[in-house]
């Protein structure tokens, strides 16, 4: 599949909203305002050109980071995969552009930055252990297999179509 690949450099419209969906992953959404600029020579001035506006959403770490470092007018760079969607509002058809973030930075042009590094917890899975303590195996749970009544060197208690051999 193609997808369009997109750096865009501007400004934060609002700041980054962070959720959590139903499945537990972190985004954060807000709006980057571009606005091109060009100078003119007869009147020896900068003259704004349009605007344009894309949502953007950033996921998990990145979206977490991007919810505590951005602030409203802060300048920044945003690379990710562009997208249009159309919608209604009152029998108007209307454009949405929307970046779905894979990297995000303050602009340096601009100012100055400070980089801190985020460690977080590891999430915890609690793991299924034998008498002994090893963790067990639980292929067998996602194969369709009985165990063999005596398990092999390797722990694997399987035979058939669903055993891997370890040389």
């Amino acid at each position: 599949m193609n997808e369009i690949m997109m750096t865009v450099q501007g400004n934060v419209v609002d700041d980054p909203a962070l959720h959590e969906t139903r499945s537990g992953h972190k985004v954060a959404n807000f709006r980057l305002a571009s606005t091109s600029r060009r100078f003119d020579r007869d009147e020896g001035r900068w003259i704004d050109g349009s605007t344009f506006f894309v949502s953007v959403s950033a996921w998990r770490n990145l979206g977490e980071n991007a919810a505590v470092s951005l602030k409203k007018g802060q300048p920044v760079v945003v690379y990710g995969r562009y997208q249009t969607r159309t919608y209604e509002v009152n029998e108007t058809t209307r454009v949405s552009h929307e970046l779905e973030a894979i990297s995000i930075g303050h602009d340096l042009n601009r100012g100055t930055s400070v980089w801190n590094k985020v460690i977080r917890a590891a999430t915890s899975h609690p793991i299924e252990t034998d008498e002994q303590g090893v963790p067990a195996n639980p292929a067998r749970n996602w194969l369709d297999v009985a165990p063999t009544e005596s398990p092999d060197p390797f722990g694997s208690e399987l035979t058939g179509a669903g055993a891997v051999a370890t040389i």
